[in-house]
Parts: C-alpha cells; sequence; structure tokens
C-alpha cells in the first residue's frame, strides 16, 4: 500500500535520515522508533505531503503521491501533535464536522466514539473548556468513524490513562485486522503482539552529515 524510495530528509542544513526505504502493506502495523531528533516526526510530515524530502519518492497503492494528491488524501488518517480540532465548536460538533468534510461513515454512532474515548458527558460542552488531554480525545474519536485505510499518528498515546490505552491498542489492530496500514511513533511500550506490527529504528544524525 505504501511505499518509500530513497528518501532524504535534511531539516536546517542536517540530514535527519537519508536513503531509507521501506514497504508497508495491506494489514501491517509500523512502529517509528528513534531518540528524539531522529527524524521520527519529519518522516511522518513527509508521508502526509505536509513537508517536502531533499531527495527520494513516496508511493501509495504503486503510483507516487505527487501525482494523486487528492485521491490519497481521502485514504489518509493523520493524527499529529496538534490535535486539530476547532476550539469553538463542541465536543459532538467536530466529530460531526470531520464526518461530513471526509466523507466518513455515515451511519457511524458518534456517540459510540465518544465512550471509546471516555468523553461521555461532554458531548455539548465547547472543545475550548476542556482540557488539552480532553481535545486529543476528540481527535482519537475520528479513528472509530473514519474509512480511512491509512493511519499515521504521531505519539497517539499522550495524555490517555491505562484504560484508554488498552482501547486504542485494540482500536489499531482491528484496523490492521480489516485491511488497513498504520504508522505510528510513540515512546509508550506496546501491549500488541509483536507479531501484530514492526520497527523501523532511525539513527540520531551524525553531526557532520550537514548539507549547506
Amino acid at each position: 500500500m505504501l511505499e518509500c524510495r530513497n528518501l532524504t530528509c535534511v531539516r536546517e542544513q542536517r540530514v535527519l535520515f537519508k536513503q531509507l526505504n521501506f514497504m508497508l502493506s495491506a494489514g501491517e502495523i509500523l512502529h517509528l522508533e528513534g531518540p528524539n531528533g531522529a527524524g521520527k516526526t519529519s518522516l511522518l510530515r513527509l508521508l502526509t505531503g505536509l513537508s517536502s524530502a531533499y531527495s527520494g519518492d513516496i508511493y501509495w497503492q504503486q503510483e507516487n503521491i505527487i501525482k494523486q494528491r487528492e485521491s490519497y488524501y481521502k485514504a489518509l488518517l493523520y493524527l499529529g501533535h496538534k490535535s486539530g480540532i476547532k476550539p469553538e465548536l463542541t465536543v459532538l460538533e467536530n466529530l460531526q464536522s470531520f464526518q461530513r468534510l471526509y466523507s466518513t461513515q455515515a451511519d457511524a454512532d458518534l456517540f459510540e466514539a465518544l465512550l471509546m474515548v471516555g468523553l461521555v458527558g461532554y458531548e455539548y460542552v465547547p472543545a475550548a473548556q476542556l482540557s488539552a488531554g480532553q481535545q486529543r480525545r476528540i481527535a482519537l474519536a475520528r479513528m472509530y468513524i473514519t474509512d480511512c485505510k491509512l493511519w499515521i499518528l504521531d505519539e497517539p498515546f499522550t495524555s490517555l490513562d491505562k484504560h484508554a490505552v488498552q482501547v486504542l491498542e485494540k482500536r489499531l489492530i482491528k484496523h490492521a485486522e480489516q485491511g488497513g496500514a498504520i504508522v505510528l511513533t510513540t515512546h509508550h511500550e506496546l501491549s500488541i503482539p509483536e507479531s501484530a506490527y514492526k520497527k523501523l529504528r532511525l539513527s540520531a544524525p551524525a553531526e557532520e552529515e550537514q548539507y549547506v
């Protein structure tokens, strides 16, 4: 489904990684590992098309994402460091907005999604009145109502309690079992069976590797 060929990423004249190659098939979960500064978030931004690589290409269904941006974005669910919610809307309105804009499951039970992320009782509260952790949960609720095949998740377990973590891990496994693909970064020790995901480790950039 997703393939990276010879990706090189340069930020502030420093090489974060170079000649990176990997493939992700339907039903696979890829866990990006590496120390701070290794380029994990930068790689996710390349995969989402939010940043450009110094060199190399990214393919979705064997076609370069540059040539099929619209169809690629329809297949992509991205959750970055920022929650990407509208603070002036209520919790429920945020999900309804996402549902309309991204053609997600029309019959999805939004209240069930909120139950899964622990936000039942907050449906009609403006997002601006919630904590950062609760706002994060609104974003995570999208994973329960979306049809997107590819999920790119940057630290999805941040600010979640033990129960919410377990629920989210089960959701990741279910998405993969249904033929989806996931790329994620996390400092959380995954409880997912090792047979259900694979790892890609990025090393810290060498001091001498600079592009002027």
